[in-house]
């Protein structure tokens, strides 16, 4: 008879997992071996890199003693992720490429600790992928400056006339966006693992992703990358983030067109916009909320 797997193996698996689905704002397990389930259908090159990258971030915050709640839930395993797959893409298989994910999935545990100890205590905003986003563009402008070889890029789909079946097949790559891949078949996969954790959530990706792309073809931005999703992945999370917190459909309605219209800019900027439009819309909406709270009750009268 074999030997059952340790609690602690089962805990740290359910921890790994629900990193992959905290990339999604999600905590469910399930939904996370999806996201795994996309990444091996769509680019299996770059699961590797997510699994190390996850993995380290995970076991930094275990060693360094960060609320065991927040590990099992995945809080610090989805910036790790993010950054494996990015280097992934970016970098071949060579023994440099470890060493970086290693690197910097760590620093993405030591950075995000801090800022949500602020955020519970100090009611700072939630941090969202910001850990990401920074050592990104950090990463990107070291490899650069080094100029090291590039790992062959993703072929990009065509840009035929826009009928039904592109609309579907856009939305569903700008649910796989994300993460980087452009596979129909895996943004497919994230939308069931989204439905498995929470249908509301689920409805509210397929909006963003939908919404991101009807936005980018209403301003004429180039039809091929709205084909390819890559109009949709902000949209898509900001929809999430904010119907999670706002019942009103006005709000995250309004998180999708700001995660829109920021995006440019940093094109403008010359800096990948990753899902800084994401975070910023969200950011905005948030401050925007509170100064509001602020002002009425401010304005109410004490009797």
């Amino acid at each position: 008879m074999l030997p059952l797997p340790s609690p602690t193996i089962l805990q740290s698996l359910r921890a790994l997992l629900s990193g992959f689905a905290q990339i999604f704002l999600q905590q469910h397990p399930g939904c996370g071996l999806l996201v795994l389930l996309a990444i091996l259908i769509g680019a299996p090159d770059l699961l590797p890199g997510a699994l190390l990258g996850g993995l380290t971030s995970m076991l930094i915050a275990q060693r360094s003693g960060y609320p065991p709640a927040d590990i099992t839930i995945g809080l610090y395993g989805y910036n790790g992720i993010l950054l494996g797959l990015l280097l992934s893409l970016k970098l071949p298989w060579t023994p440099l490429l470890p060493v970086l994910i290693i690197a910097s999935a760590a620093l993405s545990s030591l950075l995000l600790a801090p800022w949500m100890r602020r955020m519970r205590k100090h009611g700072w905003l939630p941090a969202f992928t910001f850990p990401f986003v920074l050592l990104g563009w950090l990463l990107l402008a070291l490899l650069a400056q080094l100029e090291l070889p590039a790992a062959p890029p993703a072929s990009a789909p065509e840009a035929p006339e826009l009928n039904l079946l592109q609309l579907i097949l856009a939305v569903l790559r700008g649910l796989g966006q994300v993460i980087f891949l452009d596979s129909p078949l895996a943004g497919l996969c994230l939308l069931l693992g989204l439905r498995l954790a929470d249908g509301r959530m689920a409805l509210w990706a397929l909006l963003g992703s939908s919404g991101g792309f009807a936005l980018a073809i209403f301003h004429g931005w180039p039809s091929d990358g709205a084909l390819a999703g890559l109009y949709g992945y902000n949209a898509t999370l900001a929809a999430i983030a904010l119907a999670q917190v706002h019942r009103s459909p006005l709000v995250p309605a309004l998180g999708i067109l700001l995660a829109l219209l920021l995006q440019p800019g940093f094109s403008a900027l010359d800096l990948p916009a990753l899902t800084m439009p994401f975070i910023l819309a969200c950011w905005l909406i948030r401050a925007g909320a509170q100064s509001w709270q602020k002002v009425v009750k401010d304005s109410t009268p004490t009797i």
